[in-house]
């Protein structure tokens, strides 16, 4: 997560959507960044509503609009299915190793995930709090240029992006059959990122 004060901006880093990047391209420019631990670097809108919006309204007496990059959920699940392919998670319980995309898109959708399919939902990460706190600049992660340029005009800030964090790249096609599950027990990331067009 970034604070840009003075612009009364927070960017929350909704996980595998790219922000490290984007912390990596501003960190000098943001009055706060946190990038560990992952528990606070990934806080949610619910995280940031019980222990960040609250700090700055009572000390400073402002409220900061939230800003987060949501991606396809099934290009989100491949990514998870990507980086826990790495050599780092080679027989912890979080690895994917020897597992197809099926297998893991299947476990994800149990009610009680394994370990290596427990990645969370990023319709759950962005949900509004009946308070009101919500994500008020939502963007997908495949239009690049549309985020880029929403933070150069906020921030007057020039942004240059390397790519950080990329997992290994693979054939990720899920069967129709895993897809249609995916698409009915997940319906809520769905609904969120097909509307946001």
């Amino acid at each position: 997560m970034m604070v840009f004060y003075d612009e009364r901006l927070a960017l929350l880093s909704v996980p595998k959507t790219g922000t490290t990047a984007y912390q990596s391209a501003l960190k000098d420019r943001a009055d706060i960044v946190i990038s560990d631990p992952p528990e606070l670097k990934h806080a949610p809108v619910y995280r940031y509503n019980r222990w960040f919006r609250p700090m700055f309204e009572r000390v400073c007496g402002v409220e900061l609009e939230l800003m987060a990059v949501m991606r396809h959920p099934v290009d989100w699940l491949g990514s998870w299915y990507r980086f826990r392919q790495r050599p780092f998670l080679d027989g912890k319980p979080t690895s994917t190793k020897g597992k197809s995309f099926d297998d893991f898109v299947r476990a994800y959708c149990k009610g009680d995930a394994p370990a290596f399919a427990n990645v969370g939902s990023q319709a759950k990460f962005l949900e509004a709090r009946p308070n009101g706190c919500s994500v008020a600049h939502l963007f997908r992660y495949e239009d690049q240029p549309a985020i880029t340029a929403f933070l150069e005009e906020r921030l007057d800030f020039q942004i240059s992006l390397e790519t950080l964090n990329a997992s290994p790249a693979m054939d990720l096609s899920l069967s129709p059959n895993v897809e249609r599950i995916l698409r009915e027990k997940r319906a809520a990331d769905f609904d969120l990122y097909e509307g946001l067009l």
